[in-house]
């Protein structure tokens, strides 16, 4: 193998691999089935040029062109927000746009610098050939999937984590996949690292290792095969009758004053449309994140009469967005409230006036947790740059966990809003329930509004993610979106059914719950993490013995043996 010295072109090589590496997310331009070997192939791809780096600098700087090309292109849609909707100059809102990106390509180049480091006295130069013994072939494959699983954990965990184009969600449809049912995102961002890395040593190494690494990725794929044919959980009480709403109102008409009536009437209209051959009612109706833009107790009492009139002609539970204010504590939240035919417009109008936190019997709630920097908080430092945007923002109350699911009918939905549903191990705590298993949730539900993005990827990025936890918990998943992506997905992670983007419509569908707990459900991320922290740990013992004794050759026998 021939050296790659240092070289722009080197990083411009980089640099597209992550612009192409972006596209492995979501389907379109690349079709649904080819994203995982796209993403393998990449992957692999970056796992040679750490090798062949001439230092662990050098290999920062790769890896750090790679993340930038990534990010900005699969993050492209950020700039909508930022402008369509923020009024923010195209200039300025691409400039934030690369300078996230920047930051976000630091996980990478991370990566690959660790894993050089942590290589290099391993790997012997013979003229101009780089060889590797088996011993060291099988040590850089293995630390390599370690660094870049652990770099993936801490871009999704600092300064409140955003792991979005986590590797894991382009192998939702691989056979790798089934490893998120025994360690989560992580475990799948580990096996595909180790694989892609596996299949570079193969075609580009020397024999006597090639006889090892074909089978780590073959016995990778096989068990992760296996898993997912296997049954964790059993469907539980009947089935669900369920309508997803997605009223497709533009932003700048969700927030005029002027516009709100009817957007509110749309949603009236949708949740209590009939075909002419319908004989089935829903027995719970999905409206998204936000329907309400106002408080409720800013909302006339007509408005909810006709919400509780809808519930109680049909028997049904409503659930919809709302912010909620907390008076007393002056504090609100990005909530999703309960509406049955029980309900009175009193109840609503005076929701929050003297209610402490969570602390309302009559109305169930939901209040989001994982609050979204720059949406729904602002980070410190940056007012000046939210104050730039002309986008309804503020700083929201987290919620507390862990929080009851909503009982309909004889399932517990558990609900989560907009981006709280890429952290995985968030959403594990009301299916445990611990105090009492059999009020665990049967059924995932997740309200968002990515209206702000227009008709992007990150409508079909985020519907991926979904996939995937979908999978590692075994449960169904129900999204009701103001633009897309509207749908529901089974307990394999499998698409039941989707609306269309940016149309307003309903979706019905009837959703069989699960019970019972997947592995991953049970243990979290933590064993993987724990599993790479090791390797990592041990290859740094065995790096530092190893430049002792290339720096006192004397002293110690020869460390090729």
């Amino acid at each position: 193998m021939t050296i790659l010295r240092s070289h722009p072109r080197d990083w411009l090589a980089a640099l597209v691999a992550g612009a192409f590496y972006s596209l492995t997310f979501a389907p379109g331009p690349l079709p649904q089935w080819l994203l995982p070997a796209v993403q393998l192939g990449i992957l692999a791809w970056l796992a040679r040029t750490t090798l062949y780096a001439p230092s662990a600098t050098h290999a920062a700087w790769r890896g750090w062109f790679f993340g930038l090309g990534a990010f900005t292109v699969g993050l492209y849609w950020l700039t909508i927000s930022m402008s369509r909707y923020g009024g923010m100059p195209w200039v300025l809102s691409a400039t934030a746009l690369v300078l996230l990106s920047a930051y976000l390509a630091l996980f990478p180049a991370l990566a690959l610098s660790v894993s050089k480091f942590l290589c290099k006295p391993f790997i012997h130069l013979l003229g101009n050939s780089l060889t590797l013994s088996a011993s060291a072939g099988l040590g850089f494959i293995f630390i390599w999937a370690s660094c870049w699983t652990l770099t993936e954990w801490l871009r999704g965990s600092l300064f409140t984590g955003f792991p979005w184009l986590n590797t894991a969600y382009g192998q939702v449809d691989s056979w790798l996949a089934g490893w998120s049912i025994v360690g989560g995102t992580y475990a799948v961002v580990w096996l595909t690292a180790l694989v892609a890395a596996a299949l570079m040593v193969t075609f580009d190494s020397q024999r006597s290792i090639k006889k090892i690494t074909p089978y780590i990725a073959v016995t990778a794929v096989i068990v992760g095969t296996l898993i997912n044919t296997m049954t964790f959980t059993q469907p539980a009480g009947d089935a669900l009758r369920i309508r997803l709403i997605q009223g497709n109102i533009d932003q700048s008409e969700k927030f005029t004053p002027t516009q709100w009536g009817s957007a509110v009437q749309r949603y009236l209209d949708l949740a209590q449309h009939k075909q002419p051959e319908q004989t089935i009612t829903p027995q719970l109706i999905m409206m998204p994140e936000t329907m309400m833009v106002k408080f409720p107790h800013d909302i006339d009492a007509s408005t909810w009469q006709s919400l509780i009139d809808i519930a109680q002609k049909d028997q049904a539970t409503i659930l919809l967005g709302s912010p909620l204010l907390n008076r007393p504590a002056r504090q609100y939240t990005n909530s999703i409230i309960a509406v049955t035919g029980q309900n009175t417009p009193e109840q609503f109008i005076t929701f929050g006036q003297v209610l402490p936190k969570n602390g309302n019997q009559t109305i169930p709630r939901y209040d989001k947790q994982h609050l979204v920097p720059f949406g729904e908080f602002v980070p410190f430092g940056f007012r000046w740059f939210v104050d730039m945007m002309h986008i309804p923002l503020g700083d929201f109350t987290s919620g507390v966990s862990p929080q009851a699911p909503f009982t309909v009918g004889q399932q517990h939905i558990a609900a989560n809003i907009c981006y709280e549903d890429i952290f995985g191990e968030e959403l594990l705590a009301p299916i445990r329930s611990t105090a009492n298993p059999s009020l665990g949730a049967t059924i995932l539900a997740n309200f968002s509004n990515l209206g702000w993005f227009g008709d992007s990827w990150a409508l079909r990025q985020h519907w991926q993610m979904a996939r995937l936890r979908a999978i590692e918990t075994a449960r169904p998943v129900v999204r009701a979106t103001n633009t897309g992506m509207t749908g529901a997905i089974d307990h394999k992670g499998r698409t039941v059914a989707f609306l269309k983007p940016l149309q307003a419509g309903y979706l019905d569908v009837t959703i069989q719950g699960q019970r019972g707990l997947t592995p991953y459900t049970v243990w979290g991320d933590l064993p993987i993490l724990i599993l790479a922290g090791f390797i990592l740990l041990g290859a740094g013992i065995l790096t530092v013995r190893q430049r002792r004794i290339q720096t006192n050759p004397d002293t110690h026998h020869d460390p090729t043996t």
